[in-house]
């Protein structure tokens, strides 16, 4: 028994399509849209087709913007010779947000994943070599989530730019703040010892 007319159920399918969100959630979404007197349905359905419409990747460093380049590959003081490779926008924009990484930025749209069919291939690794032939980088950031599959495509680049005359680093791995120990998984600890620092008194 259908419990909303057509049009609403469709709504309700369509925003339970989205990650994170079920159809509970996605029910509730779609009857606050539909309660909201407010123009709130319009100004989505708008921006929902702006972003499509001039949303796009950069053809330079594959992140989204609505300007070709974007502004960071536009930026002359960002060319400082250190690009950081992340897996896809969403990481670039927390590593931006955090203001501490001031190079440029490759993203990848993925990892290697041998078992969905995933390879070197499916991701902008060449687009990244051509980038390391044009311009003038002196260090690779690997900057892949601390998944398996993560570690494997940092791996890959790795073995695949030691050939080359850069310095390839990876981005630090371990407890974050706040963290305990005690629910840290093995991974995570093993990172922790693996790299390990000084401590300067």
């Amino acid at each position: 028994m259908q419990s909303y007319s057509p049009p609403l159920e469709k709504l309700i399918k369509q925003l339970s399509r989205l990650p994170g969100i079920g159809q509970k959630s996605a029910t509730r979404v779609a009857l606050y849209i539909l309660n909201n007197k407010d123009d709130l349905a319009e100004d989505l359905a708008a921006s929902l087709m702006e972003v499509k419409e001039k949303i796009k990747f950069c053809p330079i460093c594959f992140k989204f913007t609505d300007n070709e380049p974007c502004s960071i590959c536009r930026d002359s003081n960002r060319a400082n010779g250190v690009i950081c490779i992340v897996e896809g926008p969403g990481d670039q924009l927390a590593i931006e947000e955090s203001g501490t990484f001031k190079g440029r930025y490759h993203v990848l749209h993925g990892v290697l994943s041998p078992l969905d069919g995933i390879g070197p291939e499916n991701l902008k690794i060449g687009e990244l070599l051509v980038r390391l032939e044009n311009e003038e980088i002196d260090e690779v950031v690997l900057a892949t989530n601390p998944t398996t599959q993560g570690e494997a495509t940092a791996s890959y680049l790795a073995d695949l730019l030691s050939c080359k005359d850069i310095r390839i680093t990876r981005i630090a791995l371990g407890v974050p703040m706040g963290g305990d120990l005690k629910y840290m998984d093995t991974m995570t600890l093993r990172h922790c010892f693996n790299r390990r620092i000084p401590v300067s008194s």
